[in-house]
């Protein structure tokens, strides 16, 4: 994993991608830095964050396109795959560069608190929760952007994938309010969804006949839930949907306050999808 890791960090500046990601956000932090913190003489270093998180939603497909999706287009995820290493190595090595990178990228903008001492009081906590919610958030957008990374063959498909997914996880808090919240809405909902699953499963062990199995299945527990206790649908679509809100989750974060559930929250997100990640590369391996 540490070979990966750094071979994969220092690919970022071999090409330009990492020189650009860096200039980038320090440019655009330093941006508003002046207009709000100088400018208007503000000692709130956290509306940085709030008015920056789209940033994330651009760049983090850039760093993220090319570590899985390149070694399928340039067949030299063969190599690795019959390599003596494990894929969950592969998998977080390759995580963890882009993951170092964007530490990196935030830690240098922490020039910027450093000056307003000069200027007057700084919150530091409020200054330091900030950064650990950013930084938990990007790195969690990280780990989706690499789950799409490792299902094309194609860096432009794999960073235009991930923008719509950031986009729709942005937006999930507006898209909730017009979802009907009566139990019968909320029970088709639940259908689609293990409709989804089943299909996924599908295409991951093309069996036809254990997928429909575990379909069918879902659909009639779910059937006999509905039938036993329905109160329990209620409303169950907007709960779903509020459940996947990764940017209002950051709230409390540039609040001031360390959420120990936001952070569990986060940490189980990622570990979801980077053990997404490995079987779908498991998957390929054994094919």
């Amino acid at each position: 994993m540490k070979t990966m890791l750094t071979k994969e960090f220092k690919a970022y500046f071999t090409s330009p991608i990492g020189y650009v990601f860096l200039t980038f956000y320090l440019f655009i932090f330093g941006f508003y830095f002046s207009g709000i913190n100088i400018l208007n003489q503000s000692g709130d270093y956290s509306i940085i964050f709030q008015n920056l998180q789209i940033l994330l939603i651009l760049t983090i497909p850039l760093v993220t396109m090319r570590l899985l999706s390149e070694e399928r287009k340039n067949r030299t995820d063969q190599l690795l795959l019959t390599a003596p290493i494990h894929v969950w190595e592969m998998v977080l090595g390759k995580y963890l560069s882009a993951t170092l990178l964007l530490l990196l990228t935030l830690g240098l903008t922490l020039i910027h608190p450093i000056i307003l001492m000069f200027l007057g009081d700084v919150p530091w906590p409020m200054v330091m929760s900030t950064y650990v919610g950013y930084f938990l958030l990007g790195a969690t957008l990280i780990s989706i952007s690499l789950f799409i990374s490792a299902h094309t063959e194609n860096q432009i498909i794999a960073a235009i994938g991930s923008i719509g997914i950031f986009l729709v996880l942005l937006l999930i808090d507006n898209l909730s309010a017009f979802i009907p919240a009566q139990r019968v809405s909320s029970f088709i909902f639940v259908l689609i969804v293990i409709a989804i699953i089943t299909l996924y499963i599908y295409l991951s062990i093309k069996d036809i006949y254990i997928s429909l199995i575990i379909g069918f299945g879902l659909a009639i527990i779910t059937s006999f839930t509905y039938k036993l206790n329905g109160s329990i649908f209620d409303g169950l679509c907007t709960k779903v949907l509020q459940w996947f809100s990764l940017f209002t989750r950051y709230n409390n974060f540039s609040s001031g306050l360390f959420d120990i559930g936001s952070i569990v929250y986060y940490l189980s997100f990622i570990f979801i999808f980077l053990f997404l990640t490995n079987q779908s590369i498991e998957k390929r391996r054994w094919n």
